[in-house]
């Protein structure tokens, strides 16, 4: 046991360490922010839950606008830079956090933080593949998610702390930790390494890359779209199992609290095990397959606890929160695999911002509907449910064989040696989890740190 612990403390390479100490500043400073975010909002800037809301939704929409944008700039000054510029941004606007009070002045600020996170994210998604080498991509990504992990649990204690003395004073100094620590990620980020988009000098990247963009890939597009239904599952975790346990079973609510541990926990540990043998399209499909067998055992567990009572219902949730944890971590090293091999290695940050906007088409709606199927289908709505999830793993097979075979039609074979997630040497896939390998995400997604 000591020892599968130790393999997962240690990173696959140096490189892997240096990047996912940057996921661990990362989710630090946003993890304190979050956990305290909504008494920050309504207590000491003044707004109603209301008006939290709907800012939260303009800046989703910005989010959304600028992702492809976003993606293009990052190809352009490379996404080193990009990434830097990100980090350095948002911790500047953190700093600006207490001096707002009015609604008008959270939403622009709610926008142009979201406008500036989508430059992060495309950067930092690209940067990785870029940097990492192929053998090491997967297994890389992998430990970054556990120590991003680590650090919204750190981050959330933090808060918690901070929440514990119930002043305002100490909140208005909430947005100032999570500034300083964005800051002193940004400038430990530009001490890594440079990728090969960032050694480009200033007219190659001025030149423009010949073929068609990715929002002209269907394969890309389509894939990317079910990916984002897949990753549903965080609305089942986050929202739908919470309401159901609360309004549908006879639970304690306090179970709530262990179930969220479960989850961080598994995510912390697992991430490595699940990503073992996962190395290119084939073997991220079987991980996919996985991961549906996992969602579809999980919405019937916990269907079933509306029938049960007492330590019955508790066990079952807690055998669904697991299962549930156990698809979040094979469709995390599956799609790891997928950025790796079905991008155009010259636009990684084009094809990042192109992903974010087919996959928020693929999981905006599911709040909503997947709220109204659970809690007012029943069971019923909860196999629709796993039925949604299922078609959308089916369809993502087709799709993915559509968007390599487009790679292979528009991009040069030489450039399109380098799109590819892991080596000859690693071990051989792996089946589903047993007590010696057990499973494998958000948040902020799948996507991001």
């Amino acid at each position: 046991m000591f020892a599968v612990l130790a393999r997962q403390v240690r990173p696959p390479s140096p490189l892997a360490g240096r990047l996912a100490l940057q996921s661990l500043l990362f989710a630090v400073g946003e993890g304190t922010f979050m956990a305290g975010s909504a008494v920050f909002f309504t207590q000491v800037v003044g707004l109603s839950a209301a008006q939290v809301g709907l800012g939260l939704t303009f800046a989703g929409i910005a989010a959304f606008i600028a992702a492809y944008p976003a993606g293009k700039i990052a190809d352009r000054i490379g996404p080193k830079r990009a990434w830097a510029i990100s980090a350095a941004g948002q911790g500047a606007m953190f700093t600006v956090w207490p001096f707002i009070d009015s609604f008008a002045g959270y939403v622009a600020m709610a926008i142009v933080m979201d406008a500036i996170g989508s430059l992060g994210g495309a950067a930092h998604g690209a940067y990785t593949i870029d940097v990492l080498p192929p053998g090491e991509r997967v297994k890389s990504r992998a430990y970054m998610y556990s120590a991003l992990n680590v650090g919204f649990t750190l981050g959330s204690l933090m808060g918690g702390i901070a929440l514990a003395f119930e002043s305002l004073t100490v909140m208005q100094l909430l947005p100032l930790f999570t500034a300083v620590a964005f800051m002193v990620n940004a400038f430990f980020i530009t001490r890594l390494p440079k990728a090969p988009h960032d050694l480009k000098t200033t007219e190659e990247r001025k030149v423009r890359v010949p073929g068609p963009g990715p929002l002209k890939n269907p394969g890309w597009m389509l894939g990317t779209f079910f990916l984002g239904t897949l990753w549903t599952n965080q609305v089942i975790l986050n929202l739908v199992i919470p309401l159901w346990l609360v309004e549908k079973t006879d639970a304690p609510w306090v179970v709530l609290a262990f179930l969220f541990g479960t989850n961080t926990v598994m995510c912390i540990f697992l991430p490595m095990a699940a990503a073992r043998g996962i190395k290119d399209n084939a073997t991220a499909l079987r991980a996919i397959r996985i991961s549906t067998v996992f969602f579809i055992v999980s919405s019937v567990i916990t269907l079933s606890t509306h029938e049960t009572v007492g330590m019955v219902t508790i066990v079952l949730f807690f055998l669904g929160h697991i299962t549930l944890t156990g698809a979040e971590l094979y469709l995390s090293a599956a799609s790891w695999t997928f950025e790796a091999e079905l991008m155009d290695p010259r636009r990684r940050g084009e094809y990042q911002g192109a992903a974010e906007l087919s996959g928020t088409l693929g999981r905006v709606w599911a709040p909503a509907a997947f709220t109204f199927l659970a809690m007012n289908w029943g069971a019923t709505g909860w196999l629709v449910i796993a039925g949604i999830i299922t078609v959308a793993a089916l369809a993502l097979h087709p799709t993915t064989h559509l968007a390599r075979r487009w790679l292979e039609t528009h991009v040069p074979a030489d450039v399109l040696a380098d799109a590819r997630a892991g080596g000859d040497d690693e071990p051989a896939p792996v089946g589903p989890p047993t007590v010696e390998q057990p499973a494998e995400p958000g948040g902020v997604s799948p996507l991001s740190s």
